[in-house]
């Protein structure tokens, strides 16, 4: 999907942001006594690695939020801590649980995550937060029969926060690309694909996939290189470690409240690039965050991450 990839980046000007290490709960820096159980959650492989028959799969947009799991009685993240919404937020909700992600709109990542993260919900935040239903995991169903139910459910509760994700067919790949550039020239984060016959199995599979006009991935932060010019005495780039020991620098996508106070040595940051050179190092490399409670308690995140 190499063509995706450079058509995406092309005919974007907008940050596309992604789901990321963020959505746990850690990250998130809810002060949780208990977390509940890991939700038994459906997670998507890249479209670019599997062989697939487009046909055959139901296409969404991948939303840039938070994902969340409704268990019938509340929002638990990817790790399995609660998310504090307001009281009315989940009032007369399903009690079937609901995979979905809490949006603001497209690129309004950082609203939703600055939202989610407070343990004292902010009402006002919190009525710009829509939950976007797209399964149900506890359905046996295909992903087919389980997508007439969750229409018909979410149509039932008559909430206008509780929505359903929007689905449609495409035919070809070449239909697929199509829909790709025009929701990424919309400043779209990409695309999910759910297979029609399908049934929901809490690991990651095929049945699900992504598909983003760019490649992203997680690196380590083992070094601050200092900057110059107009960046002197802020960053100038990170050096970053991949989980697969590969070492490479990052000097772009930082904005200069991030440069003054970056990601600290040892944290996870996510980063976007296209494709890998010959010796696996990712190429035009582009931060995109870091996770906020990797940063020093006391640091003012607002103005980095609101």
């Amino acid at each position: 999907m190499d063509s995706a990839h450079t058509s995406g980046l092309r005919k974007t000007a907008a940050r596309l942001f992604v789901e990321s290490a963020l959505i746990a709960g850690a990250a998130l820096g809810v002060p949780t006594l208990a977390p509940a159980a890991v939700p038994p959650l459906l997670l998507a492989n890249n479209y670019g690695d599997a062989e697939v028959d487009v046909s055959r799969y139901w296409v969404s947009e991948k939303y840039d939020g938070v994902r969340a799991y409704w268990d019938g009685k509340q929002l638990l993240t990817r790790a399995g801590n609660t998310l504090h919404a307001p009281e009315w937020f989940t009032r007369g909700w399903p009690t079937e649980p609901l995979d979905g992600e809490l949006w603001a709109g497209r690129g309004q990542f950082e609203k939703v995550t600055a939202t989610v993260r407070d343990y004292e919900p902010n009402d006002e935040a919190w009525r710009h937060i829509r939950f976007m239903a797209f399964d149900l995991p506890a359905h046996g169903g295909t992903f087919s029969v389980r997508l007439e139910t969750l229409r018909s459910l979410v149509a039932s509760t008559n909430v206008d926060w509780l929505r359903e994700a929007v689905q449609s067919r495409v035919a070809d790949d070449a239909a697929l690309q199509r829909r790709l550039d025009s929701l990424a020239a919309a400043g779209g984060e990409g695309l999910m694909l759910h297979k029609e016959d399908s049934l929901y199995r809490a690991e990651r599979s095929d049945d699900l996939l992504k598909l983003k006009p760019y490649q992203d991935a997680e690196a380590r932060v083992i070094a601050h290189l200092p900057g110059q010019g107009k960046y002197l005495g802020m960053l100038g780039a990170l050096l970053v470690r991949t989980a697969e020991g590969i070492e490479f620098r990052i000097g772009t996508g930082f904005t200069d409240e991030q440069r003054r106070h970056p990601p600290p040595i040892g944290s996870s940051i996510t980063y976007s690039y296209h494709n890998l050179t010959a010796r696996g190092i990712p190429r035009f490399a582009r931060f995109l965050r870091a996770r906020p409670a990797d940063y020093p308690e006391g640091t003012n995140l607002d103005s980095m991450y609101r």
